[in-house]
């Protein structure tokens, strides 16, 4: 589970925008330009750009769950 205090530190490293949590396993930029979903492993927000452009176009109804992913 991610805490409030780092949900409220966090931006998408590419743009710079604040991301939303989202089914507590996926981070979503919420810049309707940039919109890169960052997946949460074991409680660790993956924050890699290379990682956020995968799922970038991707539905949210459509995101794996992060635990079957590998990095």
């Amino acid at each position: 589970m991610i805490s409030q205090e780092l949900l409220a530190i966090l931006v998408c490293p590419h743009c710079k925008t604040k991301v939303e949590l989202f089914e507590e396993r996926w981070l979503i930029c919420q810049n309707p330009d940039c919109h890169r979903k960052y997946p949460i492993k074991d409680s660790i927000p993956v924050m890699l750009i290379e990682e956020g452009t995968k799922w970038k176009d991707t539905d949210t109804a459509d995101l794996p769950d992060p635990q079957s992913l590998r990095f």
